[in-house]
């Protein structure tokens, strides 16, 4: 099971790096594709493959990588940021590293052993925050990043459900998930 995983979560990390999904149409909604392919479905299949291979990323409390990884999203989503990414090759790789690795630090301790509570709440915290700038991207009344990175209100909007269609899913569900684990931890037998 792992094995698959890993496997899996390298072939998304290599796509999200090399294959255009939306981009000659929609190059925000590519870029967005890109992002939550990387930080939510590449970085917990390798988390999960990883498990113990991971020893190079420090243990980080939940609640500080939850943070962290919040606090990079968001960041790399204010218009200049994002414009640097779109039009660099180099922002865009240091884009993506910081997505990745805020990934791997925040799955990693959102699934350590005995933190499964801890890791529900940063999911569930997570889910929310994903949520939010999604709808935020759906609901603006106004183009938020300049014309030459978005293709304009539909690809905003393109980009905004994407997130909300990867993004906060997966989240919910791992959040849930541990939330499920933590409770029947905490049973009687």
């Amino acid at each position: 099971m792992r094995g698959v995983a890993l496997i899996i979560g390298c072939l998304v990390a290599l796509a999200v790096w090399f294959a255009p999904v939306f981009r000659p149409l929609w190059p925000f909604a590519d870029h967005m594709a890109r992002h939550m392919g990387m930080i939510a479905v590449a970085a917990p299949l390798i988390a999960i493959g990883l498990k113990r291979g991971l020893s190079w990323l420090p243990h980080v409390p939940v609640l500080p990588a939850t943070l962290a990884e919040f606090l990079i999203v968001w960041g790399w989503h204010l218009p200049v940021a994002h414009a640097a990414a779109q039009i660099s090759a180099a922002w865009f790789a240091v884009q993506h590293a910081c997505f990745f690795v805020a990934g791997l630090i925040l799955w990693r301790s959102a699934l350590a052993p005995g933190r499964a509570l801890a890791g529900a709440g940063g999911m569930l915290l997570t889910s929310m925050h994903m949520t939010l700038l999604g709808a935020l991207l759906i609901l603006a009344q106004r183009e938020l990043y300049p014309s030459g990175i978005c293709g304009g209100p539909a690809d905003q909007q393109l980009g905004g459900m994407l997130m909300l269609g990867i993004g906060t899913p997966i989240y919910l569900a791992a959040g849930l998930a541990l939330t499920a684990r933590a409770l029947m931890a905490e049973s009687p037998a």
